[in-house]
């Protein structure tokens, strides 16, 4: 198999190597289950005690037991939206926003068929959100905001914190979606008005099928999954054992990388990111330069599919995206562009590369060289594309 230069780190990571050897054990060797009375199931048990404490100094809280472990991102988030309406029956609005993953935002038409008003934000074309319109919206109905933290297609982050602390005011609890910031950027929940927080396993080079449900001490909460006394009684199920052990020391391995993240990975983006703009024309960055995650870019290039670019960076070895990995297979541009205001002509063509900390500048450099041809052969080939240049009836208007 020929080498393949990863830079779609938003949709997965590599297992760190370190991680898979701290999970050996568990598949044959400790495989009691934590929940047995005996010494050889109880070992078990203090190992997912250390993984809840490695979780909580990632993410700065103040209690290991406000970590409950659970199968992934989207179930966590389930998780926050459904406590909120069972613990305040009598509420029956939440706030979210346009660009939220579609963990959140598959929710919503579910919501609105019971009688939730689902109300979503407005972002300007940066993809940053509107304080205003959100305090407009806050008020005595409002059962939970779910904010991401930052973006999974354009890296923008946004103010969860002082969100947060608009929602403490008005007795409204506050659940931020994580993923895509965990071990990329510092999060002290010990300082922090968020009440939940939803992160997952395999965005910080962990295994998949595990994830975290953040829990702050004296929420009211009402579990998702019953059924068994397990995470205390907050989420049922045996443990997926092997697989919490492998996100505990990825997460103290994240930790001592977040440094990295931000110099290093952040380096590799830029330089990327600075060439292809430089290179190829009627390109466009998606998202705000100044408030994103350090690993992401988000660049559209006009009048071609993104679905053409992937294919051909495909057969040069680079894997890359063109939005959320979980939204592949809709022919719909990204809701996030639209929401941002971008053509179609452009939305179309946007391309999402997102580096890790195994990424390394040789392959920026690759990817620098092979895109650009790339480009131009869809370009030569497009309806919407003559003589190097747009045909006139397919110019977009920006504002």
């Amino acid at each position: 198999m020929k080498k393949v230069i990863y830079m779609d780190n938003n949709a997965t990571t590599k297992v760190d190597e370190e991680v898979f050897e701290e999970m050996k054990p568990s598949f044959t060797s400790l495989y009691g289950n934590p929940s047995s009375m005996h010494t050889f199931g109880g070992q078990v048990g203090k190992k997912i005690d250390e993984a809840r404490e490695r979780v909580a100094r990632l993410i700065g809280a103040q209690y290991p037991t406000e970590i409950i472990f659970t199968s992934c991102g989207t179930e966590s988030n389930s998780t926050a939206v459904y406590s909120a309406l069972q613990a305040y029956p009598d509420r029956k609005e939440i706030i979210t926003t346009r660009v939220e993953h579609p963990a959140i935002m598959s929710l919503a038409p579910h919501l609105e068929k019971q009688g939730i008003a689902v109300i979503q934000l407005k972002v300007d074309k940066y993809g940053n959100l509107d304080l205003n319109e959100y305090d407009r919206y806050l008020n005595e109905d409002t059962a939970l905001v779910t904010v991401m933290t930052a973006n999974n297609e354009t890296g923008v982050i946004f103010p969860v914190e002082e969100m947060a602390r608009m929602a403490k005011k008005r007795g409204v609890l506050f659940h931020t979606d994580a993923v895509q910031a965990a071990g990329k950027v510092p999060i002290n929940m010990n300082n922090s008005a968020i009440d939940m927080l939803s992160l997952s396993g395999h965005k910080l080079h962990a295994p998949k099928g595990v994830g975290v449900f953040y829990l702050r001490r004296g929420t009211r909460f009402r579990p998702f999954l019953r059924g068994g006394h397990q995470e205390r009684n907050r989420r049922s199920g045996t443990e997926n054992v092997t697989s919490i052990i492998g996100l505990g020391k990825a997460a103290e391995i994240a930790q001592t990388h977040i440094d990295e993240e931000n110099t290093r990975v952040k380096e590799m983006r830029d330089r990327l990111e600075e060439e292809i703009l430089k290179r190829v024309p009627r390109t466009i960055l998606n998202g705000d330069n100044n408030n994103r995650l350090p690993n992401t870019t988000n660049i559209s290039f006009e009048f071609i599919e993104g679905e053409g670019i992937l294919l051909l960076l495909n057969e040069l070895g680079i894997a890359a995206s063109s939005g959320s990995a979980c939204t592949s297979g809709s022919l719909e541009p990204s809701h996030v562009l639209r929401a941002m205001g971008v053509p179609f002509t452009a939305a179309h063509g946007s391309i999402r590369f997102s580096l890790s900390r195994y990424n390394t500048m040789e392959e920026v450099d690759y990817v620098i060289e092979k895109l650009p041809p790339v480009i131009e052969n869809l370009r030569s080939i497009s309806p919407y594309w003559k003589d190097g240049r747009p045909t006139p009836e397919f110019e977009p208007c920006y504002d």
